[in-house]
């Protein structure tokens, strides 16, 4: 068997993340590093060397956009047609599933999803019969604590107001909107996310069909999963799937929309004994940028430690300018 397409492309992180045994990985990916590619090998060294079948694999990435260059890359890597190869976002992956089991999962079969602006629609129908004023309950901020509450997997049941009038009256229109969807057969983008997890959750037997497929579960962008796509995952792979993770605490960017940092750090708890692997060298960057890089980071003391750095020259100086 040939490997060479597999390894030879690989710097020897990349190539030490790519051929590791069949246990649960970390891979801390700084920019420009070639996190793709190593995802892409990975992939294609489970399907070529390790004989998995590609139904027993699934990948998540952050964009569609990402899900469709990993599949393309794949197919080119392998020169085979890796249709069964179930790729995409969390998004994506649940639909998938709540499509499948639409009826276990207390829902019509055509459902409809709704998309923000649809959400916030929703949100002024239901003011609006409620005689609540908009300039006191803004939509916009009603459909923020709605969608953060389904992030961190809460039910409205499952609140509490703390005697806090405000907050009370949020969890009564969460509870509202609920019930409006589930009686129109409507499903937001983080009711997706939270009603998936529910599913597997609440039926065993389901959840176990999954894991017995998916024993390899490939997550990109991990720095920025939120409390329900990180419950997903655990969930999922149980005490016997084998998580591969590739993440940056360096690139996390979406603290505003749930995404939790610290997912990093829990993943090598939550699973003893996961093998970490640092890609540093990186393809993007001249040195006088990473040095600068590096030097700011560093300021970061809760971050996992690494140093970026190239091959290649050392570009320009950098200019400081003054605002």
């Amino acid at each position: 068997m040939d490997v060479t397409p597999i390894l030879d492309p690989l710097n020897d992180a990349q190539r030490e993340a790519v051929t590791a045994p069949e246990e649960p990985m970390l891979v801390v990916a700084g920019a420009g590093s070639g996190k793709t590619r190593v995802l892409v090998h990975r992939i294609a060294w489970l399907i070529q060397v390790e004989n998995v079948s590609p139904l027993g694999i699934l990948a998540v990435t952050f964009t569609n956009k990402a899900a469709a260059e990993m599949r393309g890359r794949i197919q080119d890597l392998l020169d085979m047609p890796v249709n069964h190869l179930w790729i995409g976002t969390f998004h994506g992956l649940a639909h998938r599933l709540l499509r499948r089991h639409a009826h276990d999962a207390g829902l019509p079969e055509s459902f409809q999803i709704i998309d923000a602006e649809d959400q916030q629609r929703l949100i002024r129908r239901m003011l609006k019969n409620l005689e609540l004023d908009e300039t006191t309950w803004v939509p916009r901020e009603i459909q923020w604590f709605i969608n953060h509450q389904k992030d961190d997997g809460h039910r409205a049941a499952q609140l509490r107001d703390d005697g806090d009038p405000t907050r009370r009256q949020l969890i009564h229109l969460y509870k509202l909107y609920q019930e409006t969807c589930d009686k129109s057969g409507l499903v937001d983008f983080a009711e997706l996310l939270l009603r998936a997890f529910e599913l597997w959750k609440n039926n065993p037997d389901i959840l176990a069909q999954y894991r017995r497929r998916f024993r390899h579960i490939l997550v990109d962008e991990f720095q920025d999963t939120n409390a329900i796509q990180y419950a997903w995952l655990r969930l999922l792979a149980g005490t016997t799937g084998v998580p591969f993770v590739v993440g940056d605490d360096d690139q996390s960017i979406y603290r505003w929309r749930g995404a939790k940092q610290e997912h990093l750090r829990r993943y090598q708890t939550d699973f003893p004994g996961a093998r970490t692997v640092k890609l540093e060298q990186n393809y993007r960057s001249t040195k006088n940028i990473l040095s600068a890089a590096n030097a700011v980071i560093s300021n970061n003391t809760s971050r996992l430690g690494k140093e970026l750095w190239t091959d290649g020259s050392d570009g320009a100086p950098i200019r400081l300018y003054r605002a």
